[in-house]
């Protein structure tokens, strides 16, 4: 039986909640009603010693329209749309350019700056907001739900659903940064990836997707084996001097690229050698955005009273594919009233 305490803190945008879910081994979860965010996962090394991995300011009302989006749920397109331009059911649509020369996340305010109503469950919590038409430019209006649950194995699964009155488009995910030897203990390069994924979207300089798919092997960009993140940074490589770092979207092997629609189990597995701690992906996502945290530096103070730098997380934003409203040649993201928006993220942690 999981115990659930909320504390609710003050902020310009209004109360904030936080919700910690603790399962029965004494393992936790802390999530918030600002942006459905996770800012805290409370598990054990390979020594037993249990402390929080998942980065995190020190204070509530600093997760307000900060520049990492830390741990929270981006929307109502998560990732870039290509200069903002949108066409929907035959009308296009001029969305806020927030990013460079691009829309990122949902725009400048996005469902990770919005406040979301809580139903306390069993087990976790079901946050919902209702994305009215019209909101950051989208059309139709959007119904949408995050609910997380935290199991005695350590499962933090999470629920994404939209349900629109007209059509539209949505991508949703979790931005959390992880650094599996502690939040708050430095560099994060060494932790080791491996995914599913012998395909990646390559991008121009501007990180916009080209179309393209292309094969990861005798690239820096193959992490079908374990590999540091580390590792090939410094590479004279094109998509690595663009983002100064990791900042790209894998194709799934087996996803919705694929022609299917299933949960991929193991879909990423990072992993670090110092603390023993293991976090695995599954989704039935088309793709993930693997993020180094090259930007992290100015961040707002974390829990230890000083700003991250860069590096410091790595964040894995299981997700459709950026652009792809643009790119009929992706997985679609467009919904409609038939056709709700439902997708699933699990993450796993070991060792328990």
């Amino acid at each position: 039986m999981a115990t659930i305490e909320a504390e609710k803190y003050p902020s310009e945008a209004g109360e904030i909640t936080y919700i910690r879910v603790t399962n029965s081994r004494g393992r936790s979860v802390l999530l918030s009603s600002l942006g459905a965010g996770i800012v805290g996962v409370q598990v054990p090394d390979k020594s037993g010693k249990i402390e929080n991995i998942c980065l995190a300011y020190a204070d509530a009302k600093d997760y307000l329209h900060d520049a990492p989006t830390m741990g929270k749920t981006a929307g109502r397109y998560a990732n870039r749309i290509c200069e903002g331009k949108l066409r929907v059911d035959g009308q296009d649509y001029q969305l806020a350019v927030n990013c460079g020369p691009h829309h990122l996340h949902g725009g400048p305010e996005g469902f990770q700056n919005k406040i979301w109503d809580v139903e306390l469950l069993s087990n976790g919590v079901r946050f919902s907001y209702l994305s009215p038409d019209g909101d950051e430019n989208y059309p139709a209006e959007l119904k949408v739900a995050v609910e997380y649950r935290w199991s005695d194995d350590n499962e933090l699964s999470i629920s994404f659903e939209a349900v629109a009155d007209a059509p539209t488009v949505v991508n949703l995910t979790n931005h959390a940064y992880w650094n599996l030897d502690g939040a708050d203990s430095g560099n994060a390069l060494h932790h080791e990836v491996k995914m599913k994924a012998s395909r990646w979207l390559p991008t121009d300089s501007t990180l916009a997707p080209t179309g393209e798919y292309a094969e990861v092997k005798d690239t820096p960009m193959d992490f079908t084996e374990f590999k540091a993140v580390g590792q090939e940074l410094e590479e004279d490589f094109p998509a690595l001097k663009y983002g100064k770092g990791y900042d790209n979207c894998w194709v799934l092997d087996g996803g919705q690229a694929d022609g299917k629609e299933e949960m991929i189990r193991d879909a990423v597995v990072m992993r670090s050698p110092e603390s023993g701690r293991e976090l695995h992906i599954d989704t039935d996502q088309p793709g993930v955005q693997l993020y180094s945290g090259n930007w992290l530096a100015g961040s707002p103070l974390n829990r230890s009273g000083r700003s991250y730098q860069d590096y410091e997380g790595i964040a894995i934003e299981a997700q459709g594919f950026p652009d792809a409203p643009n790119h009929p040649e992706f997985p679609s993201q467009s919904v409609d009233p038939a056709n709700p928006y439902r997708r699933t993220i699990i993450y796993r942690f070991l060792p328990l």
